[in-house]
């Protein structure tokens, strides 16, 4: 795709700032939704500063040449739960939490190597385009639920489902036209646009449901401004009382939960880069080379813990807010990573932000979570389904993707991602796919 700034292009200071905060308004929903979901007293502010340091750390490692933000990982919302549920205090809790995220950062770093004495070719013969266009494509389909959802459903309890859709439709409707017919500087900051006029509308709504006393009408959460957190609880120093609690048995439960899940995680790491690569026009499993995206991942994601106790993993988010800007430049994704630090100790501006509705986002969501599933198809564009093998290989992807298929092996759950991947690379390998392609067939 024509992009408006490239990997090194440099924005103005003033455009970079919104750039920014478009990116991080992409990101944040779901970065901070990790901690929300494990409770225990984690801070979703000391999450956001762990993004932030985990995507400083990635961007150093990969010589700043991925334009990508790291947030919270999904895929250990079990593992994390398990550090909590086995440990004998909260304080060995938060240290497991630590603990589980060296463990799969280690997995990374243990790949990372092999990759950089190995190199990428074997990526491509057990993952060619047949292959990992319909996986990146189902990472955006299997979003949609959760962006649907959101829409339906994302404001407070007993806020009409009709009065959510509206908000989410108008942040949708602004966001599109914006991209599709606003002037050049508008067309890079549709998102920014979009969830204001949401925003703007969930305001009318609420305001109005509050003289009438109607909760039907009620869609933001005022409330959040009464409890502003000014600092965030660092995981780091929660977990100093816990270390001394850590015994064998317990280090080993983490173990389990953590390394089998960073594998799955692995998978999804190169579907998301292939994706990027896309996007940008340059291969970054070659340059800046999956070893040192897979370090930056891994070492990012640990730095993260160690702030905000959740793993990081790259965001489907902030790709699809790359392909629909068009804007490529790693100053952005730098300044994000910033932004991201600062605004955790701005406690009324980090208030605002939770005080989103979950609808307004789920609007921004479908056009950024389709994109995704498009770019994935954009791939296989050149496929020829006319071939059988080609034509099984993604239809076995597309339907165990959508479907939902997950395997589960006690608190290891293999996502839908990673199991439409490896059913697609064993669709692959048994018909033949590397002969063929080595072939030109």
């Amino acid at each position: 795709m024509e992009l408006t700034f490239g990997i090194n292009d440099r924005p103005k200071f003033g455009q970079t700032i919104l750039f920014a905060l478009q990116q991080l308004l992409a990101i944040m929903a779901a970065t901070i939704a990790v901690p929300a979901i494990i409770g225990n007293g984690m801070s979703q502010t000391a999450a956001l500063f762990g993004a932030g340091i985990g995507t400083l750390v990635y961007l150093l490692l990969t010589r700043f040449r991925s334009p990508v933000f790291l947030g919270s990982s999904f895929a250990f919302l079990d593992s994390m739960a398990t550090a909590f549920a086995g440990a004998v205090s909260m304080e060995a809790g938060y240290a497991g939490l630590i603990l589980g995220a060296v463990f799969a950062g280690l997995v990374y770093v243990v790949i990372a190597i092999i990759v950089r004495f190995c190199g990428v070719k074997w990526i491509d013969i057990i993952m060619p385009a047949v292959v990992i266009g319909p996986t990146v494509a189902i990472i955006g389909l299997s979003l949609a639920g959760n962006a649907v959802g959101d829409l339906t459903g994302g404001g407070l309890e007993g806020t009409s489902t009709y009065i959510c859709m509206i908000c989410g439709l108008v942040t949708l409707a602004v966001t599109m036209l914006c991209s599709v017919f606003g002037k050049k500087f508008l067309r890079m900051i549709p998102f920014i646009i979009g969830i204001l006029a949401g925003y703007a509308v969930a305001v009318l709504f609420t305001l109005i449901g509050m003289a009438a006393d109607s909760d039907a009408l009620k869609v933001i959460d005022f409330g959040l401004f009464a409890s502003i957190q000014w600092v965030p609880d660092f995981t780091f120093l929660l977990a100093a009382k816990g270390v001394s609690a850590l015994d064998s048995a317990y280090v080993a439960t983490i173990a389990v939960a953590y390394v089998p899940v960073a594998f799955v995680v692995f998978a999804e790491h190169i579907a998301d880069h292939k994706n990027l690569s896309t996007i940008v026009g340059v291969d970054l499993l070659r340059d800046p080379g999956l070893h040192r995206t897979l370090l930056g991942d891994g070492v990012g994601s640990i730095a993260g813990a160690l702030f905000g106790g959740c793993p990081n993993t790259t965001y489907g988010e902030s790709i699809g807010c790359v392909a629909i800007s068009g804007n490529a430049s790693v100053i952005t994704i730098l300044y994000t990573a910033i932004l991201a630090i600062v605004i955790a100790f701005f406690g009324p501006f980090a208030t605002f932000l939770a005080t989103i509705p979950g609808c307004v986002m789920g609007g921004v969501c479908i056009a950024l979570y389709g994109f995704i599933a498009v770019s994935g198809l954009k791939m296989i564009q050149h496929i020829d389904l006319n071939d059988n093998k080609n034509l099984f290989v993604v239809s076995v992807i597309l339907i165990s993707g959508v479907g939902g298929l997950t395997v589960s092996f006690g608190h290891v759950t293999v996502t839908e991602v990673a199991c439409a991947l490896i059913l697609g690379i064993l669709a692959n390998v048994m018909l033949g796919g590397q002969k063929r392609d080595a072939a030109g067939k």
